[in-house]
């Protein structure tokens, strides 16, 4: 499954005002304490052991260049800070979702656990095939998982397998390729979101008529 590839003018061509209203990176000041509270734009979901030096990292640093909001654990959480509960509060505050899907995703009951979340919060998910194919994702379950959460991660796995995404194969793509196109696809996602809710806004203050 590969998702529609943006033209590297694409990006250029996006509404300015929507990145205006973002606060500058360098003039920005972070309360670091408060960083793990703040509602983000981008959740990244992945495996750690798989894309957290390679995808996952390098499409944060982008979506944070373009003055967005991105969540990853080992950025915006800090020692003490709880895991489930940071965790949750980010995904269900946030505006879209990208998931890495990777070889060793679906060993991981925090990634379905993730997933699973975001699908039943209704969230827009972008996926990224890295070095799986979407009929190769399936849990493996040593008995470490509840049934109860094993029919959410199974029911979350389905639907994503069944959404287009971008796919990324390490021993021949580029990975600057992939980061630019999931962060285009990102901002106009974004901005598509924020056109639907201004005119819903909108119809909702329109007077009916007599």
């Amino acid at each position: 499954m590969h998702m529609q590839r943006y033209s590297s003018a694409a990006i250029m061509n996006l509404p300015r005002n929507f990145l205006a209203r973002q606060t500058p990176m360098k003039t920005k000041m972070v309360n670091p304490f408060m960083e793990s509270k703040k509602a983000c734009d981008v959740f990244i979901n992945h495996r750690g052991i798989d894309t957290k030096r390679t995808i996952a990292t390098l499409l944060y640093d982008h979506l944070s260049w373009l003055n967005l909001q991105p969540f990853l654990d080992n950025k915006n959480m800090k020692p003490g800070d709880k895991l489930f509960d940071n965790i949750d509060n980010a995904i269900r505050n946030c505006k879209i979702g990208v998931t890495v899907f990777s070889p060793n995703y679906c060993k991981s009951y925090f990634c379905l656990h993730e997933l699973a979340l975001f699908m039943e919060s209704k969230k827009k998910v972008i996926p990224i095939f890295c070095d799986i194919k979407p009929s190769e994702l399936r849990i493996v379950n040593n008995g470490n998982v509840p049934l109860k959460d094993l029919e959410r991660f199974n029911l979350a796995l389905e639907e994503a397998k069944y959404t287009v995404g971008l796919t990324f194969d390490s021993s021949k793509g580029n990975l600057s390729d992939v980061v630019k196109n999931a962060s285009e696809i990102v901002i106009e996602s974004l901005i598509e979101m924020e056109s639907e809710q201004k005119m819903i806004k909108s119809s909702r203050n329109t007077p009916m008529a007599l």
